[in-house]
């Protein structure tokens, strides 16, 4: 039982990390390069959409690192699974304090409401996503190094 654990949540993180490397550095790049208002209206869309699904995802990664980690505390490897839920921890963190106030504004502007800044505040979330990123990509790969 143990084993389908780890397997799954290894899974379910690095797809997590899949979607999230996506949207740094392929759908980001793809919405700059929209013309007129179609970048900020992308965004808008996206941040609905992903802020709806990535709360829980991040959660519930966190809360199955946890478990494999307590579950298997006496395996090698543990330690790695402790380290990976710590980098989750920080990466709820991050998002709680410094992507999610970013994320809420920019999900409601339209042409007609965005603020005169919102490429500012935009490129302010990307450079942080691009640290939670790396973040979560560490934890990842902890855990990967932990099935080992």
């Amino acid at each position: 039982m143990l084993n389908a654990l780890e397997v799954f949540t290894t899974v379910v993180v690095g797809v997590m990390v899949g979607v999230e490397f996506s949207v740094a550095f392929v759908m980001n790049r793809i919405f700059n390069a929209l013309p007129e208002d179609s970048d900020q209206l992308a965004r808008a869309h996206g941040g609905r959409m992903l802020g709806a699904v990535m709360p829980v995802w991040y959660i519930g990664s966190l809360v199955l690192a946890a478990v494999w980690a307590i579950a298997g505390w006496h395996r090698p490897g543990a330690g790695l699974v402790v380290t990976a839920g710590a980098l989750l921890i920080l990466s709820v963190i991050m998002s709680i304090l410094l992507l999610v106030p970013i994320n809420n504004r920019g999900k409601t502007w339209t042409p007609e409401n965005r603020p005169a800044d919102w490429k500012e505040q935009m490129n302010r979330w990307d450079r942080w996503h691009y640290v939670r990123v790396a973040v979560i990509i560490a934890a990842f790969t902890l855990l990967v190094a932990a099935l080992a």
